[in-house]
């Protein structure tokens, strides 16, 4: 898979506190995943642990994690939730 873009349906998003994730649906070459984005990703782009405001990094840092997400689909385009984590990062 070699797409360039990723459109993040921000209304998506959901803390998933138990899993230290958020979990998010985005359209890629015309099909949508279901993607995962760890808090470790978060906390490596904005400085901080997420707290109670995991949806809020999310947001402010979709633009990279949009791109991190794309090398993780790479990685493995068939998993039911596809993992970003901070080796996906560029």
């Amino acid at each position: 898979m070699a797409a360039d873009k990723m459109d993040i349906d921000l209304a998506t998003a959901l803390d998933n506190i138990d899993e230290r994730m958020v979990e998010f649906t985005a359209e890629v070459d015309g099909d949508e995943y279901q993607f995962g984005v760890q808090y470790a990703v978060l906390e490596a782009l904005s400085g901080d642990v997420p707290e109670d405001d995991a949806i809020e990094m999310f947001t402010r840092f979709s633009d990279t994690i949009g791109e991190a997400g794309l090398v993780a689909l790479r990685r493995d385009d068939s998993a039911d939730l596809i993992v970003i984590s901070e080796n996906d990062l560029e």
